[in-house]
């Protein structure tokens, strides 16, 4: 199991299109993926799960994997995240 922290600098935050990104990127990974925001964790594959953390810009989030490709999922998920999710 690894996790790492990352600071969202998109406008919107985690919310509908950028969060439909993260999800779609986390479902490509075999490994188990959760997004952690203060005190409550939740599976990276959920959008529900996503949204309701209510994550904003400028927010700092902790994913964590634990499986297979765990290395290349958080890599993949960071990589969408310093990119803004491509705005």
């Amino acid at each position: 199991m690894i996790s790492r922290n990352v600071t969202i600098q998109n406008n919107v935050g985690l919310h509908a299109r950028p969060a439909t990104f993260f999800i779609q990127k986390a479902n490509s990974f075999q490994s188990s993926i959760w997004v952690e925001k203060e005190d409550r964790r939740v599976n990276a594959k959920s959008l529900l799960g996503v949204l309701s953390l209510g994550i904003t810009k400028g927010m700092t989030i902790t994913l964590i994997a634990d499986g297979s490709d765990e290395k290349e999922a958080l890599d993949g998920l960071c990589e969408l995240i310093d990119t803004s999710f491509g705005e």
